[in-house]
């Protein structure tokens, strides 16, 4: 893999989840050394610290629906805002969260980015959950199971206009993988959509190497930058206990590194979310050692 210059943007933020703690999230990645992982592969790698997201402590519900609507909202336009400034200075983002919230600001910005340059986004979301419930389906009003219903538009307008534009990504050009926790109105969603959808029993079947290698086929012939979203609870949380929304039966150590290897294979992939690390929950840094090492792979670690 080329040399790239990557650039670490925070994200901590715990609005949208439901469990304290995943704000501390890109603190405990950088601890785990997720910079001089990627350092030692050859990468230039800078931090431009933490986008600003005010606690919930200062705060109150409005709309048990949509809670702290109004700070995600402010702070995934901040969010936004820095991913494309990063694309337009040539730079790999790598947005560490913080729970999966920041895939509203975080795909906004590369979408924004591609807008500018004529180029199709494609994304792939890798997660146990679906996180496409709307405020008309939502069982509990936490943004972070909203993030990608709201990339392809659908959702609270001041949510999918960030950016001042929506949708951000065609559902045709979106591949959800790995989910094995779905609300009822997620899965009616899901249903109408004509996306890529690779549920756990699936990948047990045809291997995480077949369904990786599908997604990009069709991405090859349809789109110009692939941004990942990656959310540790994809795998299963005897690998990663730190997570806010744990699901057994997830990736295993083997199936995760390999996806982040045929991915960077590619050499499609321009941008990149880390989410729901909660150190609070961890053992020992695991989950964020973890995260830091998925992340080396995206960017060309190998065996040999």
């Amino acid at each position: 893999m080329e040399n790239k210059h990557v650039r670490l943007i925070g994200f901590p933020c715990d609005l949208g989840a439901g469990r304290r703690g995943v704000d501390m999230g890109p603190s405990a990645l950088r601890i785990a050394g997720i910079a001089s992982m990627l350092e030692a592969l050859g990468h230039r790698v800078s931090d431009d610290g933490d986008i600003p997201v005010r606690g919930q402590e200062v705060q109150r519900i409005a709309n048990p629906k949509l809670k702290y609507l109004p700070e995600i909202v402010r702070a995934s336009r901040l969010l936004a805002a820095r991913v494309a400034n990063a694309l337009a200075d040539g730079a790999f983002p790598i947005v560490l969260g913080g729970d999966h919230s920041l895939g509203i600001g975080s795909v906004a910005g590369v979408s924004m980015h591609c807008r500018q340059q004529g180029k199709r986004l494609g994304l792939l979301w890798i997660d146990a959950h679906a996180d496409m419930n709307t405020p008309e389906t939502t069982p509990s009003g936490n943004i972070h199971g909203m993030p990608l219903a709201v990339a392809m538009g659908m959702g609270n307008y001041r949510l999918t206009n960030v950016g001042g534009f929506s949708p951000k990504v065609a559902p045709e050009h979106v591949a959800l993988i790995g989910i094995r926790s779905v609300d009822p109105g997620e899965r009616e969603l899901i249903a109408r959509l004509p996306m890529m959808v690779y549920a756990m029993p699936e990948i047990d079947k045809r291997g995480i190497h077949t369904i990786i290698e599908e997604v990009l086929e069709r991405f090859r012939r349809t789109v110009d930058h692939v941004h990942v979203s990656f959310d540790l609870d994809s795998v299963d949380p005897s690998l990663a206990p730190g997570v806010g929304t744990p699901v057994s039966g997830g990736l295993t150590f083997r199936e995760a590194h390999l996806a982040m290897e045929i991915l960077a294979d590619s050499q499609m992939v321009g941008s990149l979310d880390v989410a729901e690390v909660n150190p609070i929950l961890d053992v020992r840094n695991t989950t964020a050692q973890f995260a830091a090492e998925i992340v080396a792979s995206l960017l060309g670690k190998r065996i040999l």
